[in-house]
């Protein structure tokens, strides 16, 4: 399972402490290395995973495997993110977003990250392989690759579509939480991840329009970076309608039933209503807090939070 989603606060919320031994203390040092997992970006990314697990079993699934798979879950989003801040020091260290990374405070060195990076990786790898099953292991070890060496090492600082192909790594916990109890893939879970696809990008370009001095200032070519507020947000519009779309298939290709149904239409409804009102207001010309850009942001967490719940409580109700 790996990172999508975006933390819109400093990791840890660690002060400047310089690097030296006697200026960290243990404490510190403990929540240092819980902020380098990304503590609140793998609670989006379990909430794709669990509820998947009850529609693939069709109703509450062994909570044994429910616990062994959002631990490995964690140990492998956590190990994608803790390489992701370690490859990604130099420019963290230079943007405002993320100041307070505990590799650029000094409160965790480069060395510390690597090997507490592959220590969960290889947890994970063993802990989904004995306790889940070996396809899940490998859709997870899979996620981590593609989130640390296609995403960041290759996309990120290449093309502005890094986030639209990056996003597959966070797509992945979909496959990852159907296989954990069927042991395969199905066109219900493929239909999931597309959704999570296509939310990816109208999810996170908010953000990245907020922040795109920070992303001008490092060379990150993300969209808003290199790119005015009236082509992302037309970009947001086209993606939004295609998520929405995408997501009203597993009703009629019978995985659900009206409880999911109703809570697509409605929350999709919502979605790109804000969209739409986002993209006007690039279209007038307004910038600054007056585009209100995060609205979108925000919801789109509500968005896949909802969804993914209805995905959980659909099975009961059918």
């Amino acid at each position: 399972m790996c990172v999508t989603a975006v933390e819109t606060r400093p990791a840890g919320g660690l002060s400047q402490v310089p690097g030296s031994p006697g200026n960290r203390p243990f404490g510190a040092r403990v929540k240092a290395f819980i902020a380098l997992t990304k503590p609140r970006v793998i609670e989006l990314l379990l909430m794709t995973t669990v509820p998947v697990m009850f529609l693939a079993a069709g109703g509450v699934p062994d909570l044994w495997l429910v616990l062994a798979t959002c631990i490995g879950g964690y140990l492998s989003a956590g190990g994608a993110a803790a390489f992701n801040m370690y490859l990604d020091r130099d420019i963290d260290a230079m943007m405002d977003r993320t100041a307070q990374r505990p590799l650029v405070t000094g409160m965790v060195s480069p060395r510390e990250c690597l090997v507490f990076a592959s220590a969960l990786t290889v947890g994970s790898t063993a802990l989904f392989w004995y306790f889940v099953n070996p396809l899940s292991a490998m859709l997870s070890l899979g996620a981590i690759f593609f989130y640390v060496v296609v995403y960041t090492m290759i996309l990120k600082r290449r093309t502005s579509q890094n986030i639209v192909w990056g996003g597959i790594a966070g797509c992945m916990p979909v496959f990852i939480g159907w296989s954990s109890v069927t042991n395969s893939v199905s066109w219900a879970s493929l239909i999931l991840f597309l959704v999570i696809f296509f939310w990816t990008p109208p999810h996170y370009w908010p953000l990245s329009m907020k922040v795109s001095d920070d992303y001008k200032r490092v060379g990150v070519p993300m969209l808003p970076a290199v790119a005015g507020n009236k082509v992302v947000a037309r970009q947001i519009v086209l993606y939004s309608w295609v998520m929405v779309a995408v997501s009203l298939l597993l009703q009629p290709l019978g995985y659900t039933g009206w409880f999911y149904t109703a809570v697509a239409v409605a929350c999709g409804a919502f979605w790109l209503r804000e969209a739409h009102a986002l993209q006007a207001r690039a279209k007038a010309g307004v910038t600054g807090a007056k585009l209100k850009e995060m609205r979108l942001f925000h919801w789109s967490i509500t968005y896949v939070s909802l969804l993914f719940v209805a995905v959980a409580v659909d099975p009961f109700l059918r």
